[in-house]
Parts: C-alpha cells; sequence; structure tokens
C-alpha cells in the first residue's frame, strides 16, 4: 500500500466544517435524479481516505442499513465517517425517517468504536447538516 500526500480526488484533505465534507459529496452524489446514500470515511485527523455508496434508492426513498454502512467503514480502518444522502428534490430538510436513520448509525458506530461525525443532506446547492440542527 503506498501512501500519497496529496490526491486529485480529495484537494483538500480535512475536514474542518460540514461545508468542507459537502463540497466532496457534491462531487459524486450532487446531479443524481434519486437518492444516493455515501459515507466518507476520515482517519483521526479528520482527512478522509475514501469515499464509498452505501446504496443507490428511488426518486425519493434509498434503503440504509448500519450494517452495510460500517462493513465500509470498517474495511477502510476507518476512525469515524460522515453520512450523506441527497434529496433530489432540491430541499435538503431532514425526514422523521432522516432522524431515525441518522440515531442508529450515532449508535451503531459508537457500539463499533467508529464515531458518526454527522449526517448531510444534499439539496439544490445547499446543504442541510443534522449535527449543526441537533438532531444527533
Amino acid at each position: 500500500m503506498v501512501r500519497e500526500k496529496t490526491s486529485l480526488l480529495y484537494p483538500n484533505r480535512l475536514i474542518r466544517s460540514p461545508k468542507d465534507a459537502a463540497d466532496i459529496f457534491r462531487q459524486f452524489i450532487g446531479d443524481c435524479d434519486r437518492e444516493s446514500s455515501c459515507i466518507l470515511c476520515l482517519n483521526t485527523k479528520n482527512e478522509p481516505t475514501a469515499i464509498h455508496q452505501v446504496s443507490s434508492g428511488s426518486l425519493n426513498a434509498s434503503i440504509v442499513h448500519p450494517r452495510e454502512t460500517f462493513k465500509l467503514a470498517i474495511h477502510a480502518n476507518s476512525a469515524s465517517i460522515i453520512a450523506c444522502h441527497n434529496h433530489p428534490s432540491g430541499q435538503p430538510d431532514p425526514s422523521p425517517e432522516d432522524v431515525e436513520l441518522t440515531e442508529r448509525l450515532r449508535d451503531s458506530g459508537y457500539l463499533l468504536g467508529i464515531e458518526l461525525l454527522d449526517h448531510l443532506i444534499l439539496g439544490d446547492g445547499t446543504f442541510c447538516s443534522m449535527k449543526e440542527r441537533g438532531l444527533m
């Protein structure tokens, strides 16, 4: 395995705010016409090590389970993750299902020792941070 100092994929190389993570996610799922859920895997310095698509759903739903989410995080040796999904409607307001999923991911990560730092929802040019809204 080779450790790179810089990467074209993650030019910032440090996540300091939800906006930093949202900018990375937007490159991958910002224009999707259906709900797509991803995780950003981070090391102990909050540097991205991998980005994985957890699921791709329909126009207004995506099935996300902590089992598949954390399987990817474990394989990437993640210290923490940031989850994200898009709302093709363009409105990043969290649904009750989004809040429930965030709680399940947070609790599962706690048991595994992989912290869920945030759950972002992308909309048209904007995003919602569940952590900033106090929903996690």
